[in-house]
């Protein structure tokens, strides 16, 4: 967001009635919505159904509880993108050694493709339940359709067609209602926490934080502030470099209201697993099409419809951002054109990494893999890489050389060092689960 359009935002605001205050507030949603929107992926959908399924309501309140911590680093990697002028895998490239970086992209790209492949198995399985087509048709119609809006849209077009998409976790809110609920319990458990540390419970906060928090999502999000300027007419690093008050106030409230609303989806899917699956004695879910499916005979062909359209959708929204955050952070790393607002012709190595991860992705569920090991093995790799390279993250975010006099905050510093705690614990713990075979 360029400073022109943050003034004429905060102007639009404060002189407003209440219908005016809202129209100006709608126009800065957009990296932070979208981010957060996509973090509620075909397989985030299928953890959160797992959730609510095992353990009923009583991890309701970790959807309350990772708010803060998603807020900050996201909060984090915008700033650093908007006060550079560029993405996150450039900044690293500069002030860091080469194998870091290398090491890094390596580890996103591997994990994001075993995620899209997840994803768009996820996507296919749903869409089988809407339209009785074959499961190898809807493969390829879900992946030539994310590659293709990806590709060949404009920018505008496409950010636009992204926040439509973010509509589609309305699904999970309107589900909700259609089923009953235990409303008093449900709120107890969102605000009361159940301590309960035993391994199943502990193994799952585990999924929970590697999927709420992951790498991919922050490459995005600082990413796409660089595009939203290039957008505003920023075209060169130099025009771009530096945040103002004003931008940085509306940076946030994007920020904050995209991790409030993945969160507040994240709840209601909880919701409707706990309500329908644990108390029907229902307590594994393999997949998230497998939970759309066993909603089926417990609240209506409804309520299963509106889960597996909200999967279609959410994976249409969430697939791109997977692959495009790879994209992104090659082109960082070895200076290629990139971007979004660019044609093919004009990078081609930029959305040759789009087509690659998408269609590797898609042969994943050709090969006879099984979905459930995949999406296992992308969350080590996720909370492998998370804790170093938010390690990273505040580093440059407390270096006065690189963020100047946009450097963290008390608060900022708190809760990003509180989250790189959280997820060192997460991935040691996904590390001994793995070596002890459990």
């Amino acid at each position: 967001m360029t400073e022109s359009k943050a003034q004429q935002v905060e102007n639009e605001f404060h002189k407003g009635g209440f219908w005016g205050k809202l129209k100006a507030y709608g126009r800065i949603l957009g990296p932070g919505l979208i981010t957060g929107a996509a973090d509620d992926d075909p397989s985030g959908i299928g953890t959160f159904s797992q959730t609510g399924a095992q353990f009923g309501y009583s991890q309701l309140w970790v959807t309350l509880f990772t708010i803060p911590l998603m807020v900050a680093i996201q909060e984090i990697c915008a700033r650093i993108a908007l006060q550079t002028g560029t993405g996150l895998a450039r900044v690293i490239g500069k002030h860091y050694a080469k194998p870091v970086l290398y090491g890094c992209i390596f580890l996103l790209f591997s994990a994001n493709v075993i995620n899209v492949g997840a994803d768009l198995g996820a996507m296919a399985a749903a869409g089988q339940m809407t339209i009785a087509l074959p499961f190898f048709v809807w493969l390829i119609l879900t992946t030539l359709l994310t590659v293709g809006l990806e590709v060949f849209l404009n920018y505008n077009q496409y950010a636009r067609l992204l926040r439509i998409l973010t509509l589609s976790l309305l699904a999970y809110v309107f589900t909700v209602f259609v089923v009953h609920q235990d409303w008093g319990q449900a709120l107890r458990n969102t605000f009361i926490p159940t301590l309960e540390f035993d391994r199943a419970r502990l193994m799952n906060l585990v999924a929970i934080f590697g999927t709420s928090i992951s790498p991919y999502l922050f490459f995005w999000q600082a990413s796409q502030e660089v595009e939203e300027e290039i957008d505003e007419g920023k075209t060169t690093v130099a025009a771009r470099r530096g945040i103002t008050r004003t931008e940085l106030k509306w940076m946030r409230a994007d920020v904050i209201s995209g991790m409030i609303v993945s969160n507040l989806v994240t709840w209601f899917i909880v919701v409707t697993a706990a309500s329908t699956l644990y108390q029907n004695g229902i307590t594994t879910i393999e997949s998230a099409p497998k939970a759309a499916e066993a909603l089926r005979p417990l609240a209506g062909p409804f309520a299963s419809l509106l889960f597996a359209a909200g999967i279609l959708g959410t994976g249409l929204l969430a697939v791109p951002i997977l692959t495009g955050s790879a994209a992104y952070a090659l082109a960082d790393t070895f200076k290629w054109p990139e971007g979004l607002a660019l044609k093919l012709k004009q990078a081609p190595q930029f959305y040759g990494v789009i087509a690659l991860a998408t269609l590797v992705g898609a042969a994943m569920n050709l090969l006879g893999i099984n979905p459930i090991k995949a999406l296992y093995y992308s969350a080590i790799l996720n909370g492998l890489i998370a804790p170093p390279l938010m390690v990273l993250l505040m580093l440059i975010s407390n270096d006065r050389k690189i963020m100047r006099n946009r450097v963290n905050g008390r608060l900022s510093n708190w809760m990003g060092w509180l989250t790189v705690l959280i997820m060192s614990v997460s991935a040691i713990a996904l590390l001994v689960s793995l070596i002890a075979g459990t």
